[in-house]
């Protein structure tokens, strides 16, 4: 296929992306440490904002986002907000660690719904991934490409975002890595609740 040389190098730079850290990936780690379901559930919710990103990047609206400063500090400004959110609820959190949660709060947290929600909000309330995907469509895509290689392209983003974030949420929620967790539960929470508001607050002084 002409193609495939660009689809395999926007596969490779995509996955790259994946595994690099970031909230895409605290995200997901701190729902499948809590669940399995939840750590799929919040996978596909990423999966989901990096389609919804790519989607507008074939269109060339991306860039444009990009390039609007009040629509870009919006949508920066809604990201550190959420992701400082996240934080102090998984730091607040600490304190009811050893107490029985009530049944609907367990299953409201639980719910796949909840965690695919999440991973949505967290994957488009990242400013940086309008500039990321419109540049990477830009640099690796031909000028005049036909339209099904940008629906392959979406395709591709999202099968290669799907495939890792789901991968990372088995990963980390077999019995073994689960047993881990629950001896020291607190100190990885504490960790994780840090690094959100570290996130979030860069994401608020970022220019």
């Amino acid at each position: 296929m002409h193609y495939l040389a660009q689809l395999a190098a926007v596969a490779g730079v995509m996955l790259l992306a994946c595994i690099s850290p970031g909230p895409d990936l605290i995200a997901v780690t701190s729902h499948a440490l809590s669940r399995r379901r939840a750590g799929l559930c919040a996978a596909a919710g990423i999966a989901t904002s990096h389609a919804l990103w790519a989607t507008l990047a074939v269109f060339g609206l991306g860039l444009i986002l990009a390039k609007l400063a009040w629509l870009y500090e919006g949508i920066r400004m809604a990201g550190a907000v959420y992701l400082l959110y996240l934080g102090v609820k998984t730091l607040a959190g600490l304190r009811q660690a050893s107490e029985p949660q009530p049944a609907a709060a367990a299953a409201h947290t639980g719910s796949g719904w909840y965690s695919y929600r999440r991973g949505v909000l967290v994957g488009l309330t990242n400013p940086k991934a309008a500039a990321f995907f419109g540049s990477l469509f830009v640099t690796l895509l031909p000028a005049h490409a036909p339209l099904w290689v940008h629906g392959a392209t979406v395709a591709t983003v999202a099968a290669v975002s799907i495939a890792w974030f789901s991968t990372v949420a088995v990963l980390l929620s077999t019995a073994s890595v689960q047993r881990g967790y629950a001896k020291i539960r607190k100190p990885i929470d504490a960790v994780m609740g840090t690094v959100l508001l570290g996130l979030g607050a860069k994401l608020a002084i970022d220019r």
